[in-house]
């Protein structure tokens, strides 16, 4: 039986992309697998760009929320918010005594950093950099080795924190012997979901939809969708088409056929967009009416969370207890 460990940011609410290639397929995968899930809500990640206590905690409320609302099965899955484990934050200060600062060095977020300080002709390369930025890869590896983690699905953007965590497992493994599992990633097979604009979608970008917006704000940016200058009764290319690629994605192999044919024969763009917004809206309706509920009944989200936070703590207890005896002498 493998573990497998997910992290999910704690941004606020998440749109059509977050839930099409992340969240939809996490939440299939512990549904339909065997093995350990845990589910958990970085929000001390948070900290090193948000500094409005409110927000974060709003964010990670929604975010929260979210999973839940989609379907997320707390009995398979551990689902827990990172700041409710304080085991975390001590194996973090445990793995910082064993990782070269040169490894943090070559850290793409810190390279990142100093790279566009460089552009910007700072004297001080480091310039705007806090230690947690610095030391970011420590607490990440913290999350992955404390739950003896086998597998890391992630993105390739994500495979080095992997690797780091990896690479401290194994220098800790080597000094005092094999005390922790050292972690593999698993590159997910993300999907690429165009945005508005056809680029990918992205808050940063502001081409994204709301998961949960209202449907008129969903009706309002499935408009909003960038098409050709094609007449209303032209004969339309699915191959080009941002409205097709995100009808692909709600609809079954019958419907999307069905769809081509109506291209193929002319569909004027305000139908085909409103054909979008009825598939997008008949899927995620029933989540978004229990988002609402959740959001406005925090106590279950906080219960929840608590339950999950309990369990992840029975196992990180035993996962510090080792380490404080092997590295530390310590007996309790």
């Amino acid at each position: 039986m493998k573990t497998y460990l997910t992290g999910i940011q704690a941004t606020g609410m998440p749109h059509l992309g977050n839930y099409l290639g992340a969240i939809k397929p996490a939440i299939d995968f512990s549904n339909s697998s065997e093995g350990s899930f845990f589910y958990f809500i970085a929000d001390y990640h948070s900290l090193n760009s948000v500094k409005d206590p409110k927000l974060i905690s709003e964010q990670t409320y929604e975010v929260a929320a979210t999973w839940l609302a989609c379907g997320l099965d707390t009995e398979k899955a551990v689902f827990y918010k990172q700041s409710d484990i304080p085991e975390i934050f001590e194996l973090t200060w445990i793995l910082n005594c064993h990782i070269p600062k040169g490894d943090l060095n070559r850290a793409h977020s810190y390279k990142a950093k100093i790279q566009t300080n460089e552009e910007a002709g700072k004297k001080d390369i480091d310039h705007g950099v806090n230690a947690g930025l610095f030391t970011y890869p420590v607490l990440m590896a913290a999350d992955i080795l404390l739950f003896n983690t086998n597998i890391v699905p992630v993105g390739k953007d994500q495979v080095q924190h992997v690797e780091m965590a990896r690479s401290i497992a194994q220098r800790i493994n080597v000094h005092y012997g094999n005390v922790l599992i050292e972690p593999q990633e698993s590159l997910s097979d993300a999907k690429y979901i165009p945005g508005l604009d056809g680029r990918k979608m992205s808050k940063s970008y502001g081409n994204s939809i709301p998961l949960f917006c209202t449907e008129k704000k969903l009706k309002k940016l499935c408009n909003k969708i960038t098409t050709d200058s094609s007449g209303p009764d032209d004969p339309k290319s699915t191959e080009d088409s941002l409205i097709f690629d995100l009808y692909k994605y709600f609809s079954n192999s019958s419907d999307v056929e069905s769809f081509a044919k109506k291209f193929q024969e002319g569909i004027s763009w305000g139908h085909a967009k409103a054909e979008l917004f009825e598939k997008i809206n008949s899927e995620i309706s029933g989540y978004r009416e229990k988002f609402d509920y959740l959001i406005n009944n925090r106590e279950i989200i906080d219960q929840e969370l608590r339950n999950g936070a309990k369990k992840a703590r029975a196992v990180a207890g035993k996962t510090i207890k080792s380490l404080r005896k092997n590295i530390m002498g310590l007996e309790s």
